[in-house]
Parts: C-alpha cells; sequence; structure tokens
C-alpha cells in the first residue's frame, strides 16, 4: 500500500511537471487548445499572480461560475497556489441560490462566463448587484445584497456590462508581481489547509459548503487513479462538471497525480464526446450513467472509433446491468470502473478495481479504497452490524471533510465525536468487503410495516426491453402509510402501459414491492451534476397521485 501524499496542489503539479512536462497535460479538442505540462504550470504561474496582484489573500473565498472553460481548470491550480480557497458553483444556479452561495461562503470574487442552457448569468449577477455604494476616500464598492464580494471578473474578452473586469483586464494584474512574491506565498501553504469548498447538491434542504482540504483531494485523486489503473500514458476524457467533485477531483487531480493528459468536454453533448474519444484516442471516459445511455442510444455511435478506450468511472447513481454490459462491450471499456462517495468525503469512499467482474461492477460499489474505514451500522443503536446486514454507511479517515462551512451543528450531526463521516446511505457489506448501497436512509419506502429499498424495484424493471429508464419512489397513504410509485422513462418507438408494467412484475417480486402507481416521464428533475433529485420526483409524484384513487 502505498502511503499518503503529504502535499499542497501546488506541490503535487510542479512533482508532475518536473517529471513529464514536455507530455500533454490539457486538451480542448473543439476549442484546439493545448498545453504540455510546462506550459499549463507556467499559465497557472501567471493566474496565481494575477489573483496576488488582485489582493487575494491566504484563505480567501474566490468562487467560479462556469461550465469546464479553460480558465476555471487554470484557477483550480492558481487559487490553490497562493491559498485562496475555490468556491465552486453549480452550473444550473438561479438567482436565489447564487446569492445565498456567495453569501453563505464570504465570497470576496466571482469568476463567471455568459450564462448556462438559457441562463443568462450577467443578467443574474446585474440584478444582485445593482444596489451599491461607492466609498468616497477609498473608491471601493459595496453591494447591499452581497457585502463581502468585490471583484466580479467575466471570464471572456469582451463582456457587455463595461464596469466589469474582464479575464484580460484581471490577467494584468500579474505583471508587477514577482517570482519571489509567490515562492513566498506558496511556502506559507500547508496540506492540511482548506483548499476547496463545494456545495452538497441540494438534494433536501440548503446546500451546505462542504470545506476540504488539499491533503483531501490529492490523495482521493491519486487513489481513484490507482483503482482505474490510470497511467501518463492515459488521455481522460472528462464530460462531467469541474464543480462537481467527479470533475475536479475524480478527473483533474487523478490525472494530475499520475501525468495523464486531460480532455475536458466544456458542455456536455453526447456526439461531442464520441467525436473526441475518436480523435483524441481517448483510452478513459468519465460519466454518470445518463451521460453513458445518452452516449450509446446516439444515432450515429456505431460511426465513431472508440476502440483505445480502456478504463474509466461511471458514479452518480447505478447502472442497470443492460447499460453496464454495452459500456464494457460496445465501448470496449472493459476496465470501467464504479466509485461511490459523496462530496463530504472529498468523494470517493469505495471503488471496483479494473478486473472485478460485470457482476460486481452492477451489484456493487466496490471495496473500500486503501487509507479508508468503513462500517456498516444500525441507525438506531449506533453499532456496527453483521456481514450481509443492512445499515447505515459510515467511514473514517484522510478524506473525511474538515466540516461545513459555519455550520458546527451539521458538522456534529454528519462526523461524530470518533471521527466517523454518517452518510445517510444504506448498505451491507459481503465477507469480502464489496459495498451494496440500498438507498439513502430518507428514500426508505415504509408501505403497512414492509421496508422497501426503492434500489430493488429499480433494478428489476430495468430487465423490461422497453423500459430505458426508472426511479421508484414513496407516496404517502392513509391506509398504509405509504405506497409505491414507478416513474417511467420508456425507449423511442414503443409503448408501454400500466397493465404492462404490473403484469411484468407479478409472480416476480412480493405483491407489496410491486408499483401502484405508474407514471410515464420525459425527464427526471435532475441537479447540473446528474444525480437525480428524488424529493423533487417524489413532489410531483404526490401532485399525480393525489388525483387518483386505487
Amino acid at each position: 500500500m502505498t502511503g499518503l501524499k503529504k502535499v499542497t496542489i501546488g506541490e503535487l503539479l510542479l512533482e508532475t511537471t518536473n517529471q513529464f512536462g514536455s507530455q500533454e497535460a490539457v486538451v480542448y479538442s473543439k476549442e484546439g487548445i493545448r498545453y504540455t505540462y510546462k506550459e499549463f504550470y507556467d499559465e497557472t504561474t501567471k493566474v496565481a499572480k494575477a489573483l496576488l496582484g488582485l489582493g487575494i489573500k491566504k484563505g480567501d473565498h474566490i468562487a467560479v461560475w462556469a461550465t469546464n472553460v479553460p480558465e476555471w481548470l487554470l484557477l483550480q491550480f492558481a487559487s490553490a497556489r497562493i491559498g485562496a480557497v475555490l468556491v465552486t458553483v453549480n452550473t444550473s444556479y438561479q438567482e436565489s441560490e447564487l446569492e445565498y452561495l456567495l453569501k453563505q461562503s464570504d465570497s470576496t470574487t466571482l469568476f463567471f462566463i455568459d450564462g448556462f442552457k438559457g441562463t443568462s448569468y450577467l443578467s443574474i449577477i446585474q440584478q444582485l448587484t445593482q444596489e451599491k455604494t461607492l466609498h468616497p476616500t477609498s473608491k471601493e464598492i459595496t453591494y447591499s445584497r452581497l457585502p463581502i464580494l468585490k471583484n466580479l471578473i467575466y471570464l471572456g474578452d469582451e463582456c457587455a456590462d463595461s464596469a466589469i473586469t474582464t479575464w484580460s483586464m484581471f490577467m494584468q494584474h500579474g505583471h508587477d508581481i514577482s517570482d519571489k512574491e509567490l515562492a513566498e506565498r506558496e511556502q506559507s501553504l500547508h496540506y492540511d489547509d482548506v483548499i476547496n469548498m463545494q456545495y452538497t447538491s441540494g438534494t433536501t434542504g440548503f446546500p451546505k459548503g462542504v470545506m476540504l482540504t488539499h491533503f483531501n483531494i490529492v490523495n482521493n485523486g491519486y487513489l481513484v487513479a490507482q483503482s482505474m489503473k490510470l497511467s501518463n500514458n492515459d488521455r481522460l476524457c472528462i464530460p462531467v462538471p469541474y464543480f462537481h467533485c467527479f470533475g475536479c477531483v475524480l478527473g483533474v487531480l487523478a490525472c494530475v497525480s499520475v501525468s495523464a493528459t486531460m480532455v475536458p468536454i466544456v458542455e456536455f453533448n453526447p456526439e461531442l464526446v464520441l467525436e473526441t474519444v475518436e480523435k483524441e484516442k481517448c483510452t478513459g471516459l468519465h460519466g454518470v450513467p445518463t451521460m453513458f445511455i445518452a452516449e450509446l442510444n446516439h444515432p450515429d455511435f456505431s460511426k465513431y472509433d472508440l476502440s483505445r478506450l480502456r478504463t474509466g468511472i461511471m458514479a452518480g447513481s447505478t447502472c442497470p446491468i443492460e447499460v453496464m454490459k454495452r459500456v464494457m462491450n460496445e465501448m470496449n471499456m472493459s476496465e470501467i470502473t464504479i466509485a461511490y462517495g459523496q462530496t463530504e468525503s472529498s468523494p470517493v469512499i469505495t471503488q471496483t478495481i479494473t478486473t472485478d467482474s460485470i457482476t460486481r461492477k452492477v451489484e456493487t460499489v466496490g471495496k473500500a479504497h486503501p487509507h479508508v474505514e468503513v462500517k456498516i451500522i444500525d441507525p438506531v443503536t449506533g453499532l456496527e452490524v453483521e456481514r450481509g446486514t443492512q445499515g447505515e454507511l459510515c467511514t473514517k479517515g484522510y478524506l473525511v471533510m474538515k466540516g461545513y462551512y459555519k455550520m458546527p451543528e451539521a458538522t456534529q450531526e454528519t462526523i461524530d465525536q470518533d471521527g466517523w463521516l454518517h452518510t445517510g446511505d444504506l448498505a451491507t457489506m459481503d465477507e469480502d468487503g464489496y459495498v451494496v448501497i440500498t438507498g439513502r436512509l430518507k428514500d426508505m419506502i415504509i408501505r403497512g410495516g414492509e421496508n422497501i429499498y426503492p434500489r430493488e424495484i429499480e433494478e428489476f424493471l430495468y430487465r423490461h426491453p422497453d423500459i430505458l429508464d426508472v426511479q421508484v419512489v414513496g407516496v404517502p397513504d392513509q391506509k398504509y402509510g405509504e405506497r409505491v410509485a414507478a416513474c417511467i422513462k420508456v425507449k423511442e418507438n414503443t409503448t408501454l402501459t400500466e397493465e404492462d408494467v404490473k403484469s411484468f412484475c407479478k409472480g416476480k417480486l412480493s405483491h407489496y414491492k410491486i408499483p401502484e402507481y405508474i407514471m410515464f416521464v420525459s425527464s427526471f428533475p435532475m441537479t447540473a451534476s446528474g444525480k437525480i433529485q428524488k424529493y423533487k420526483l417524489r413532489e410531483q409524484a404526490v401532485e399525480l397521485t393525489s388525483q387518483l384513487s386505487i
């Protein structure tokens, strides 16, 4: 077992650059941008100096609201090199969510792009900053709705609002900063400093700012790379968002930790992924199941040469076995791995390895990473349960976050006095240490005293040839407490009725597990990182079922 790396993100990048400086580090294929590790390191130096010139201090919080643009990547390393905390902003956020995040995180600076999926970021920012005061002596502007915010920087050369600083204007701040000044700041940093703050997806309640250190995410990225057998010979296509751990840790830091080449996709598009994998001869690909489904079902899928693909990660939600078979066979990803975790654990807790069987890859989320402890406890008593018995998964080790920013009570609820992080996920562990996630503590359906786990019903329904995707939720019921509802996406050019679904289940599932409500949907409510928001789906199901009677 290799030891843990006690280095900062800047030191990690420098190590890789010293060893593999002439190797390609970053390739934006569509945009025609290519950096070797040496060139990339030099670019991060320029951005780090610009941040210093802007007056960013060690420990200051700077937010980035953007898709996977090249500047995001540069800021990830440049901010780490000066000890500023990078606050990652969900690309799907709207005005109230952005205001909440910027206030709660105490961000002094916001970097942003034009917008995403029809949302104008500039309009939202103008709305939030229209009430302002100019201090007569210092000439500093204070925004009444965002009193901590000082700098707005547009990730581009021309902004429609001339009062906002552009990227090129921002970069000029670095011209008078010496190498010595940057070196002094870098030498003042410690690997256990908080360097990254991500807001939990908000599948329930208000998002919480998860504080992660260099030590947390450098090591998680490295251990993820080991499980994938990623090396400096690999080229990893990264279509998952940077603002989420999947992009910035499992993608970016995993690559840098082993000197692999990053091939990012600015905004997910299944055809662009297929084109890029072929053109750049990618050997690895990341994605959530819905991304892989979109790629496999693209009408031109068979035209693309994916023969060099080998490894990658599927995470975010469980993968139906039929999808996994196609990914392994038709996309040549025989060594694909499944990773499980959450932002609070940097994020990966368990992962399958490249040689695991397809059964292990679809039925389990692998075993605990090296240097990581995992136990399954009875949620009521808090005691560890026997192997094979369901309970709440808890983890301990280097990967546990520092806590939630300015939320000590929520931190204490999540991390106990002995340092165990309580995930809120239900799981079992077999004799070999393989973990099966059986649901969320909050997702469990209790119908007439019977505990029902949505995952089991979803896995069964995936076997139906006409079902593309399915999510099972519980809806309140006076008689039973809850009833089972299945929200189903059907494949194109197929007809499926409620009766078809129920007769498919009959005699194969216990009667109380058979969905009593069937709803056909065209899409699921999702977070920008690809997680299905079951609480929203449940709300929709409750609304629809309230008009029906059984």
